[in-house]
């Protein structure tokens, strides 16, 4: 027969209570803890997780669900929160949803049926209504990269829009000015943020936006070889592009060496993260950088608040001055690697 508390209360000298606070994630006295957790190595006692669950409504679980997998931005994010949430005792279950709106709210509703105590989402689609019984559990939700209407949730972003502006001004400061975009999905919220980028930047610089030198890819790599050849096809004096995301980088890259155009030579070329793409490109490519490791623990140490009680968990009773539910949103900032692949274009 297994150890209980009750063996543990006898070896440490504490009380029941004591010890299950320290047992459920509660707080104790840091002699308290060195004690028990001494007496659960001598007895070798586990924790049986069901009946903890079922007595406090918490299974210590959480739910990440990611548009893509193999997308190396948010397999970076996934690695670093899965790491801080373990060390804070919860474990994690990861959806990946294809990028399928549909696949999405299966995903959301699953991991509800499985009592999940928060979730991590990166979201695909543009609809709420697959996370409303999340919202009506008052369960934490905490959403990356991008935000949704009617969901009352933290959001930790990134400055899309001046990560673009940014990207923009600097072909600008080169001499560019026929400077084409390979912009994302229209549904989707960074793309429109990088894109409003991009136009405010040529606009404030005096340049006539032109439609013709953006072209959407669908965040792929197969999207971007396309869009980098729709690009070309329309614009053969186009002299620099800004390609909006990292799939659809290395996508273009692929196309413009299909095409034989020298980069900075030909075209000058920003892109958008994986700084060890970013080093095997010939030459260097310049990008814009995304702190992952910061939006991960950013999610993280978010949702453990709510879910330890340090925080308050929005729901459709708190309410702003303009209506909308209380959260919490983080923007930050974006960097830049400087590479090889922009050259000074003289008229």
């Amino acid at each position: 027969m297994g150890a209980t508390m009750k063996d543990i209360a006898k070896r440490t000298g504490l009380g029941l209570a004591t010890i299950s606070s320290y047992l459920n994630g509660g707080n104790v006295r840091e002699k308290n803890r060195i004690k028990i957790e001494e007496a659960i190595e001598e007895l070798h006692f586990e924790v049986n997780e069901v009946a903890r669950g079922l007595k406090t409504n918490r299974t210590k679980t959480i739910g990440i669900v990611i548009p893509e997998l193999n997308n190396i931005f948010f397999a970076e994010i996934i690695t670093e929160a899965e790491d801080i949430l373990r060390s804070h005792g919860y474990a994690t279950m990861i959806c990946d949803c294809r990028s399928d709106a549909e696949r999405e709210k299966e995903a959301v509703d699953f991991l509800y049926h499985r009592r999940v105590d928060g979730l991590i989402v990166m979201p695909t689609g543009s609809s709420a209504s697959g996370f409303q019984k999340f919202v009506r559990s008052g369960k934490p939700i905490v959403m990356i990269d991008r935000k949704m209407k009617g969901v009352p949730c933290d959001c930790i972003l990134v400055d899309n829009e001046g990560a673009a502006m940014d990207a923009v001004e600097r072909l600008i400061q080169k001499g560019h000015r026929k400077i084409g975009m390979i912009a994302g999905p229209e549904d989707v919220y960074t793309a429109r943020e990088r894109q409003e980028g991009y136009q405010k930047a040529i606009q404030r610089n005096g340049i006539i936006f032109d439609e013709s030198l953006v072209v959407r890819g669908n965040y792929t790599i197969a999207g971007g070889a396309a869009a980098m050849r729709r690009l070309r096809e329309a614009n053969p004096d186009m002299t620099a592009v800004f390609i909006s995301n990292y799939e659809m980088t290395v996508g273009a890259m692929m196309e413009i060496n299909d095409l034989g155009i020298r980069v900075p030579d030909e075209l000058s070329v920003i892109g958008f993260d994986n700084i060890d793409f970013a080093k095997a490109s010939v030459p260097r490519l310049s990008i814009v950088t995304q702190p992952t490791a910061q939006i991960a623990r950013a999610a993280a140490d978010t949702l453990i608040e709510k879910l330890t009680g340090k925080a308050p968990v929005p729901n459709d009773s708190q309410d702003d001055a303009d209506g909308e539910p209380t959260t919490l949103t983080v923007t930050l900032k974006t960097g830049f690697v400087e590479g090889r692949s922009v050259r000074r274009f003289d008229v």
